[in-house]
């Protein structure tokens, strides 16, 4: 089969990437690509649904890129040091110490904390005399933001520089290497690290720097910034495209609002999930390489091959989601892969729910007559293949 250059079409596949799945699928569940043109070699881009849930928990798929040999210059950083980066028996150790901090209780006992915060950016929004503005940077960015922040113990100062960084990290402009976001942020943390050993809060960070199990293991002082940097980027990036992919989502499908509108006990969970399947935050997940041959689907993947998993793609496979193109909040939920599958499930996606409920309820119910701005533009979408979202969303209100 010969290799599909969606690279060629950038503009368009950001524009509309589910286009380009179906096409592949139908040859097939499993392609090899080229998705960017940074990309040093073709990947493998799994695209069925039963394939992708496969590949996402194959032992022959390693998430670990320093022993794929394919990166002999990287620069290895202290953020490197995170469970996403990481391979059983390492893995399990690592997650292992996080969940014991990472509890659903403590994101339970947040949302108060997020509803103020939610109410706080309405009251702003409502305040202006345009009535008109982005969404992502008025409601959007600054809610996952503060809470991933208030939740780590990051000081208000330096939300601005993360931002900056995060954004070089997960959605970098064509050509960009992102080596210096990486090492930047993973020097605050540092930082903020070594001052909160000596004076620990009640904030995530401390407990997690002091965290044992019960054979006495602990985070070495690497990898509790690479949880940092993971919990920090993937905390708040996820929940900003969520947000705004499932207001797009809805204003696009007048009906399916009017039905949220009328029903927000009954249908706001379900609601939730299908924008996480029909339009979820994340495009691709991180790449996975290959230690030896394996075959997906009945296609033989060589050993040594990158493998990207279309968790979009997989999303919108007909064989697992009847008329998978249709947004339909009534649909029910269970399986989409928004966050994953298998060992590397996203660890926040509780709160990631929490958020994404209570941010998109209390905008519908503060402004009913919610609607895209027409003198807004185009849509801007971001780059690169790992994340799904627009940069801006104008809207009035």
């Amino acid at each position: 089969m010969p290799v599909v250059d969606i690279s060629a079409s950038a503009e368009a596949f950001n524009a509309d990437p589910y286009s380009f799945y179906a096409r592949l699928r139908e040859a097939g569940p499993v392609h090899e690509v080229i998705v960017s043109t940074d990309e040093f070699e073709p990947s493998w881009l799994v695209v069925g649904h039963e394939e992708a849930r496969k590949a996402l928990n194959h032992p022959a798929l390693s998430k670990d890129w320093r022993g794929s040999g394919k990166f002999p210059d990287a620069l290895v950083t202290a953020a490197n040091a995170n469970m996403l980066e990481a391979d059983p028996p390492h893995h399990t150790r690592l997650r292992r110490l996080v969940a014991r901090e990472f509890t659903a209780r403590r994101m339970e006992g947040m949302r108060g904390r997020v509803q103020q915060i939610t109410d706080e950016l309405l009251d702003a929004m409502a305040a202006r005399p345009e009535r008109t503005g982005d969404l992502i940077a008025t409601l959007a960015f600054p809610l996952p933001m503060t809470v991933i922040c208030e939740l780590l113990g990051v000081p208000d100062l330096d939300r601005d520089r993360f931002r900056y960084w995060s954004n070089e990290v997960v959605a970098p402009a064509p050509g960009t290497p992102n080596n210096n976001a990486h090492q930047q942020l993973g020097n605050y943390l540092g930082e903020l690290i070594d001052a909160k050993a000596k004076e620990p809060g009640e904030d995530l960070l401390s407990a997690l720097i002091r965290t044992r199990d019960e054979d006495g293991d602990s985070l070495s002082s690497d990898e509790v910034i690479g949880m940092a940097f993971l919990l920090l980027v993937a905390g708040h990036e996820t929940t900003v495209n969520l947000i705004s992919n499932g207001v797009r989502a809805l204003l696009a499908h007048p009906a399916e609002l009017a039905a949220l509108r009328g029903d927000f006990d009954g249908l706001l969970d379900g609601a939730v999930e299908e924008m996480l399947r029909y339009d979820g935050p994340v495009q691709h997940s991180t790449y996975r390489y290959a230690r030896e041959a394996l075959d997906l689907g009945g296609t033989t993947i060589p050993a040594g091959a990158t493998v990207l998993v279309s968790l979009a793609g997989a999303d919108r496979d007909p064989e697992r989601f009847p008329e998978p193109d249709t947004f339909d909040i009534r649909r029910a939920p269970q399986g989409h892969l928004a966050f994953g599958h298998g060992l590397h499930f996203c660890i926040g996606a509780p709160l990631a729910r929490m958020e994404g409920r209570i941010a998109i309820r209390s905008l519908l119910e503060r402004f009913p007559d919610l609607a895209e701005d027409p003198s807004g533009g185009a849509p801007r979408w971001l780059s690169g293949s790992l994340m799904r979202g627009v940069s801006r969303l104008p809207l009035r209100w």
